[in-house]
C-alpha cells in the first residue's frame, strides 16, 4: 500500500493555516483545504481526515500532495480548467427578446430565455440591462388620429411656452368616478422591516367627481366637487372660475373633446363671457393637458391608499389636499417643443403603418 505524503509544517505555514481556518471571509473550499492540510501534518491517515470532514479520500490526497509539492500558494485556488470560455451572444439575446414571443406566453422572463437559448439567467439579465430592455413592463398609448392635430398641438405648447400677456392659461378637466372605499379590515401601520397594508378587497359608498382647473402661472388649483359631470356641472364649475379670477385677465381654458364641453348651453354662455377662451386638445391626447399630471399627483399621494367610509368624507379629503397644495404650489414646467412631438408622432405612425401592412401580408 502507497504510504501518504508526509507534511511538515514551517512555524510560518502553520500560522498562516490556521489564520485561514478561523478566517470569516473565506469560502468554505479554501478553509477545508487548510483543515486537510493541519490535520495531515498532526499525523492523522486519510481515511479518517476525509471522514472527519465528510468528503472523499481522493480529495484527501489530492491536496495533500499539492501542498508537499508547492506550499500554501497550491491550494489557494482552483487549477486551471481546459477549454474555452463560453461565448455569450448578446446580439441574439436582444434579437429573440424583441422579435419573437415564447410558446404559450406574451413576453419573455429571464428564465424562459435562458432555457431557450441554453445559457443562464444570470447572462440574460447583464444582456437586458445593458440595452435597457425590460419584458416584464409595459406602456399603453394611442397615437391621434385629429385631422387638425397638428394646428391644435402648436396652439397648446405655444400657450405653455409663450403665454399671452394680461391672461391666465387654465389647463381644466374632470376626474370622474372618484370611489369612496373602505376596506374590510383595518390595515396595518408601516414599521421598520414591514410595509404598510391595506386589504385586497373594500366597500363602495359611492362617487363623486373632481372638477380641477390648474394655473399654468403658478401651480394653484381651482377645483369643485360634483356627484356628476353634465354639461349643468361644467357650467358651474366655468362660473366658479369666473368669480375666483382677476376680471381683467382673459382667460384661456385647455381642455379635452368631452361632449360636455361642447354642449350648445355651455357655447351659448361662453359668447357671453369674452374674456374666456378655450382651447381643445386633439383627439386621444388628453396627455397635452397639463392637469392631467395633478389628478396623477392627487390619486397617489391621497386617494390609492385612502380609506373613505362615506361620499363627504372623501370629498373632504380632496379638498383638504388641493388646500394643502394651494398654500405652496408650484407649477409644472413644460419643456417639450410642439416640433419634438410632432417628430415621435410622425415615427410612431410610419411604425404602426408598417406593423399594419405586415399583419395584412
Amino acid at each position: 500500500m502507497k504510504q501518504a505524503v508526509v507534511i511538515d509544517l514551517s512555524d510560518e505555514q502553520r500560522l498562516e493555516l490556521e489564520h485561514r481556518v478561523r478566517a470569516q471571509t473565506l469560502d468554505a473550499r479554501s478553509v477545508r483545504r487548510a483543515r486537510i492540510v493541519l490535520l495531515a501534518a498532526a499525523g492523522v491517515g486519510n481515511h479518517e481526515i476525509a471522514r472527519q470532514l465528510s468528503i472523499s479520500r481522493n480529495q484527501v490526497i489530492t491536496w495533500r500532495n499539492r501542498f508537499a509539492q508547492d506550499g500554501v500558494a497550491a491550494i489557494s485556488a482552483d487549477l486551471p480548467r481546459s477549454g474555452r470560455k463560453r461565448r455569450i451572444d448578446v446580439a441574439e439575446i436582444v434579437r429573440v427578446t424583441t422579435q419573437e414571443a415564447p410558446a404559450g406566453a406574451t413576453h419573455w422572463s429571464t428564465r424562459k430565455l435562458a432555457a431557450r437559448l441554453g445559457i443562464s439567467d444570470t447572462s440574460v439579465l447583464t444582456a437586458w440591462r445593458a440595452h435597457g430592455l425590460k419584458p416584464h413592463l409595459v406602456k399603453t398609448f394611442k397615437v391621434s388620429r385629429d385631422p387638425k392635430f397638428v394646428e391644435k398641438l402648436e396652439d397648446i405648447v405655444g400657450l405653455y411656452m409663450a403665454p399671452p400677456e394680461h391672461a391666465l392659461v387654465l389647463c381644466c378637466d374632470e376626474k370622474s368616478q372618484v370611489q369612496a372605499l373602505d376596506r374590510t379590515q383595518p390595515g396595518l401601520p408601516l414599521k421598520k422591516g414591514r410595509a404598510q397594508t391595506l386589504t385586497h378587497d373594500y366597500k363602495r359608498h359611492g362617487t363623486t367627481t373632481l372638477f380641477a382647473a390648474l394655473s399654468t402661472l403658478d401651480g394653484k388649483v381651482i377645483s369643485r366637487c360634483a356627484q356628476r359631470h353634465r354639461h349643468i356641472e361644467w357650467l358651474d364649475f366655468l362660473r366658479q372660475i369666473d368669480r375666483e379670477t382677476p376680471k381683467d385677465k382673459g382667460l384661456h381654458l385647455v381642455c379635452d373633446n368631452y361632449a360636455t364641453h361642447k354642449h350648445p348651453t355651455v357655447i351659448a354662455w361662453l359668447a357671453k363671457h369674452p374674456r374666456f377662451h378655450v382651447h381643445f386638445t386633439p383627439t386621444s391626447a388628453s396627455w397635452l393637458n397639463m392637469v392631467e399630471r395633478f389628478f396623477r399627483s392627487i390619486s397617489t399621494d391621497r386617494l390609492e391608499r385612502g380609506v373613505f367610509r362615506s361620499v363627504p368624507e372623501l370629498v373632504e379629503a380632496i379638498e383638504q389636499y388641493i388646500a394643502t397644495h394651494n398654500q405652496n404650489p408650484k407649477p409644472f414646467v413644460w419643456t417639450a417643443k410642439a416640433n419634438d412631438i410632432l417628430q415621435k408622432v410622425i415615427r410612431a405612425n410610419a411604425r404602426i403603418g408598417s406593423r399594419n401592412n405586415e399583419a395584412l401580408h
